[in-house]
């Protein structure tokens, strides 16, 4: 098999993983595939790159390729979802004065009650709340305007969502500028010990099994390029099945650690892959089972009704049409790239492609092509469930 060469952009981020293990570990050759990794430095960087086509695929947040989709992503290329990176692996936090003002309240940074966290934050914040999140269209804006319009906090009158890097979170925090922040990890980790902040909650105590990153390509080379698209969503796949046994840990914080990947120390990194979360300078730990998924629970599906609730909720924020805007982002998670890239492997596929978003209050069984198929818990704090076809 002659090898050929993609570009591929990412942020340094631990869920950037599945992308550099696959070049670094062997998985992208194993398919014919060298990986030009090349790191960017902030989210709009990254899309513009896939965009306009100076790399081949992408690193992206889940909610981009929606945006573009929906004319809210700053250019007009309709780029696909054909796999689903990583799940979970964010985290809230908030600066060191109002960490002071909440355990003032008696709250007790427990990490796992979204609604305690969120009614103690909304209570001892002053009006508006500044939130730091890496980018307006991204998982964690969407989880903190559900998050907290569901408890009850008007937007935008009383929430000023403000965009940083995530490398910079430390400093937006550190300077001042934002009262708390949803950032991806090492970011939320390297906060606590160079910011000041106290980790108030992981993002999946929002939403249980949130999409996250996805591997990202424009639909014209996705249409163009079959062959490349199903190697690439395979070698991805077998990184990420990697990444999920816990032997993999040590290893795979010291190669992400490298300086051409995210050039951070391998202990910060571990916290995420292990989800053992330091929350304060205090040195308080809280173990969070699931922190980040690679692999388990078939993560790396790309749900339409993923999509569909990401439309939805723009939506909501920019006066679009719910039922044609959840209709428009369905469409660009592709579960049929998925499906034909990994029917040559024993990969355990879902039976449908779309499902009740939230539905599952536990692990449960669910139809597939073997019957052994286990879907992951995936329910939002406040027990909502999105059902696509009411959309």
């Amino acid at each position: 098999m002659r090898t050929v060469t993609l570009s591929v952009a990412f942020n340094p981020l631990v869920d950037a993983a599945p992308l550099i293990v696959a070049e670094r570990m062997g998985f992208a050759a194993e398919e014919g595939l060298s990986l030009d990794l090349r790191r960017a430095p902030s989210w709009s960087a990254v899309r513009d790159l896939l965009s306009f086509g100076h790399v081949e695929a992408a690193h992206l947040l889940s909610p981009v390729p929606v945006a573009q989709a929906l004319g809210l992503g700053g250019t007009a290329t309709t780029l696909d979802a054909v796999s689903v990176l990583s799940v979970n692996g964010n985290v809230v936090g908030v600066s060191a004065a109002m960490a002071e003002r909440l355990r003032a309240a008696g709250h007790d940074f427990a990490f796992d009650d979204a609604g305690a966290a969120g009614r103690a934050l909304i209570a001892a914040a002053d009006a508006p709340l500044r939130v730091g999140v890496p980018f307006p269209f991204s998982m964690h804006a969407e989880l903190m305007f559900y998050w907290l319009s569901a408890l009850g906090l008007p937007a935008p009158q009383n929430l000023s969502v403000r965009t940083f890097p995530p490398a910079t979170m430390a400093d937006a925090l550190k300077a001042g500028e934002i009262d708390a922040f949803c950032v991806g990890e090492p970011w939320g980790s390297y906060a606590v010990e160079t910011g000041g902040a106290t980790l108030l909650l992981p993002g999946a105590a929002i939403w249980a099994f949130s999409p996250e990153k996805v591997l990202a390509v424009r639909a014209d080379w996705a249409t163009a390029e079959p062959d490349l698209r199903g190697r690439l969503i395979r070698a991805v796949w077998r990184a990420g099945r990697w990444l999920s046994d816990p032997g993999s840990l040590t290893i795979a914080a010291e190669l992400l650690s490298r300086a051409e990947h995210l050039g951070i120390a391998a202990e910060l990194i571990e916290r995420a892959l292990s989800g053992r979360i330091v929350v304060s300078a205090r040195g308080e730990e809280r173990q969070v089972p699931r922190f980040v998924e690679f692999h388990r629970f078939c993560a790396n599906f790309p749900w339409r009704s993923q999509g569909a609730w990401i439309g939805a909720q723009l939506s909501a924020r920019t006066g679009l049409d719910r039922a044609q805007a959840a209709a428009a982002a369905a469409e660009r998670f592709r579960s049929d790239y998925f499906r034909a890239a990994m029917a040559p492997t024993q990969c355990d596929i879902p039976s449908a492609s779309s499902r009740l978003e939230g539905a599952l209050s536990a692990d449960t069984p669910a139809g597939s092509r073997s019957g052994r198929l286990i879907l992951a818990r995936d329910t939002f704090f406040d027990g909502q469930v999105f059902d696509p076809a009411l959309s």
